[in-house]
C-alpha cells in the first residue's frame, strides 16, 4: 500500500542530495507538476525556478489561472509566452507522433534557453509511471510517446530529474491531499495540451474552436456535478475531428465540423470506461456548442469507447 507520508519524507532528502545548485521545473499547474513543485521548493527552497511555458495549446485562461497559483504558492518563477514559436513548428503537421515528438524537443530547447539565463543545469519534470510505460523501449510497444518521455530529443544540454517517475495518477493525487494542494483534484491535461485533441493539423484557427468546446464541457458537467447530477468523470473534454458533415441554421443548408465529447472514469489512467452523462447534460453540452460555435461546429457526437481498446485521448 502506498504511503504518501513516508514518500514525501523520503524524497525531499533525496532531492537534495541529487540537486547540486539550482534547477528549473517545467510548472504547467496540473496535478503531476504541482507536486513535483512543492517537493522540489521544499528541498531546495530559493534555487528552484519554476517556469510555465505558453505553448499556444493551453485550454482557456489557463495560463493566467496558473500564473496565480504561481504567486499564492510563493514560488520563484518565470512566464515565457512561446506560442508563436510552437504553432510555427506544427505547421503542415497531421501525425499525432510527430506532433509529440516535436512538442517534446521544442518543450526542451525553450527551457534549455531559459536554463542558460537562469546558469541551471537541471530540469525537473512531472513524468509519472504511465507516461514512460506508454512511450514504449525496447521491451514495450509504443502506445504514444508523451512529450517528456518519448518526445525528448536524444541529446540534451540539462540533466533530468524526475521525482514522481514510479508514481500513478491516484499515488500522486496522496501526495497533493498531504501537501495540502488545491489541484489534488483535478483532471489530467496531457503536456502536449489542445495540439492532440485537434485530429489533423493544429492550426491557431482550429485550435481556437477546440479550446472553446473544451471550456464548455468542463463547465457544463461541473456545474452538473454541483447539482448533483452525475459522478465527476476523471477527465472530460472535447475534440475537433477532421471531417465535416452537412447541418441546417435555420432554413439554410451549412457545412460544418465535428465536436466529440469524451469523458472517462479511471484511477491509474492506465485503463477507464466512459462515463455514463445523463442525456439532458450531453443535450446542454451539443446546444451550447452548436450555439456558441454556429459558424464552425453543426455536430457534436459522444464517444463511449472505454480504454482499452481506445486510449484516453485521441491522438
Amino acid at each position: 500500500m502506498f504511503d504518501a507520508d513516508k514518500f514525501i519524507e523520503k524524497t525531499i532528502p533525496k532531492l537534495q542530495e541529487e540537486i547540486k545548485g539550482k534547477a528549473l521545473i517545467a510548472f504547467s499547474g496540473g496535478v503531476d507538476s504541482t507536486v513535483c513543485t512543492a517537493l522540489v521548493n521544499k528541498a531546495i527552497d530559493e534555487r528552484l525556478v519554476a517556469v510555465h511555458v505558453d505553448t499556444g495549446y493551453m485550454r482557456k485562461d489557463e495560463s493566467k489561472n496558473v500564473k496565480k497559483m504561481m504567486e499564492k504558492m510563493g514560488l520563484n518563477f518565470r512566464f515565457i509566452d512561446a506560442s508563436k514559436e510552437y504553432y510555427k513548428a506544427l505547421k503542415g503537421v497531421e501525425d499525432p507522433e510527430k506532433k509529440r515528438k516535436i512538442i517534446g524537443e521544442k518543450f526542451i530547447r525553450v527551457f534549455e534557453k531559459a536554463a542558460e539565463k537562469e546558469n541551471v543545469k537541471y530540469l525537473v519534470q512531472g513524468t509519472i509511471a504511465p507516461d514512460w510505460i506508454e512511450s514504449g523501449d525496447s521491451l514495450r510497444d509504443t502506445i504514444k510517446s508523451h512529450h517528456n518521455v518519448g518526445g525528448l530529443p536524444k541529446h540534451m544540454k540539462l540533466k533530468l530529474v524526475e521525482p514522481l517517475r514510479d508514481l500513478y495518477k491516484d499515488e500522486v493525487r496522496k501526495v497533493a491531499r498531504k501537501l495540502r494542494l488545491p489541484v489534488s483534484e483535478r483532471q489530467p491535461f496531457p503536456g502536449p495540451g489542445l495540439a492532440i485533441r485537434i485530429i489533423g493539423e493544429a492550426t491557431p484557427e482550429r485550435t481556437k474552436i477546440v479550446r472553446e468546446a473544451c471550456d464548455i464541457v468542463e463547465k457544463e458537467i461541473e456545474n452538473a456535478v454541483e447539482k448533483g447530477l452525475m459522478e465527476k468523470p476523471w477527465q472530460y473534454f472535447a475534440v475537433l475531428l477532421p471531417v465535416k458533415s452537412v447541418g441546417v441554421h435555420g432554413d439554410k443548408r451549412v457545412y460544418g465540423n465535428v465536436i466529440s465529447v469524451r469523458a472517462v472514469q479511471s484511477v491509474d489512467a492506465m485503463t477507464c470506461a466512459y462515463s455514463k452523462i445523463p442525456h439532458e447534460v450531453i443535450d446542454r453540452i451539443s446546444t451550447r456548442i452548436t450555439n456558441t460555435l454556429k459558424e464552425e461546429i453543426n455536430r457534436v457526437v459522444y464517444d463511449i469507447t472505454n480504454k482499452p481498446p481506445s486510449t484516453v485521448e485521441w491522438e
